[in-house]
């Protein structure tokens, strides 16, 4: 069973800031902290709505737009705070943000979502990314589920992958339609899923019949097909999908998909068929699938 909504309890805001706080001083200049600083008291002090706004489209100017690199450690008090809280993608101007966001939280959770909606509504790309990627912190989560869910139907792929990649909120709160639809999105962003929390915790037969026909699709078109929709595909597989995998199998894949079909196969074999168990099993294959990251198949589908 897959988590179900996890958050970051209000009384916990104030550490959430804290420590994304310390991990700004960390790389930014004294000028640029400082304009940080005062703008963070400013809105905990009073967190007027024009402020807020204003704070959040200066960030980019005056803190710059470096990645964030956390360490090893710093991923770790990540996790600590928030489980499954991961700001490896995360830039500086984006951790401000995200930041002022949560210092305008007021321990009025409507109002709180209210903002936060409108926010998504109003801003611009390079916000909504930012803001995304701060859903795993924000108060009130569940009511932020419907902007959730335009950012996984988004076709810009910064802001599909903000909320879809290692971000934890669609693991936890999305539904089992919402959490397909964003799997098969990403097929079609030529984005890819390795990155996506909990995709071995949610095979699902709607989900493996929803690929296979995109692999018929696909295979109809005589289009490319990414390795990795056969993690998806082969779990939980109707007999119609069984018997397109078994097709692949039998040399209508190329070699990279050979593998991912292995190594979803041989990692969960109780969700697999036993027909596509045996043929599995009755290849040889080198290197071992299963030691070969999922991270690899990406490299391997859009050449």
């Amino acid at each position: 069973m897959y988590p179900k909504h996890q958050h970051l309890p209000p009384e916990a805001i104030g550490s959430a800031i804290a420590l994304l706080t310390a991990w700004l001083k960390q790389r930014l200049t004294a000028e640029a902290f400082a304009w940080f600083d005062t703008e963070l008291k400013a809105l905990q002090h009073q967190p007027e709505q024009g402020r807020w706004f204003k704070a959040l489209g200066l960030a980019p100017r005056k803190l710059g737009k470096a990645d964030l690199k956390p360490s090893a450690e710093e991923l770790q008090a990540a996790n600590e705070l928030r489980p499954g809280l991961d700001p490896s993608d995360w830039s500086i101007d984006q951790t401000a943000r995200i930041v002022f966001t949560l210092a305008v939280y007021q321990a009025d959770d409507a109002s709180f979502a209210h903002q936060v909606s409108l926010l998504v509504d109003t801003s611009e790309i390079n916000e909504l990314l930012a803001i995304f990627r701060g859903f795993a912190l924000f108060p009130q989560p569940q009511a932020l589920e419907p902007k959730a869910r335009e950012a996984i139907r988004s076709t810009m792929r910064p802001v599909y992958e903000a909320m879809a990649h290692r971000n934890p909120y669609p693991l936890e709160f999305f539904d089992e339609a919402a959490w397909n639809q964003m799997i098969v999105k990403a097929f079609f962003l030529d984005s890819s899923i390795w990155q996506i929390q909990g995709v071995d915790q949610r095979y699902n037969t709607d989900l493996s019949t929803m690929l296979i026909k995109l692999v018929q699709e696909r295979w109809a078109a005589d289009r490319f097909i990414a390795p990795e929709i056969w993690r998806g595909a082969v779990p939980c597989a109707t007999r119609e999908g069984v018997a397109v995998v078994l097709q692949a199998l039998a040399g209508k894949a190329r070699e990279p998909e050979l593998q991912a079909i292995a190594k979803v196969c041989l990692s969960h074999p109780h969700l697999c068929d036993p027909e596509v168990r045996a043929a599995v099993n009755a290849k040889t294959w080198q290197p071992d699938p299963t030691r070969i990251p999922w991270s690899d198949f990406e490299s391997a589908s859009y050449e």
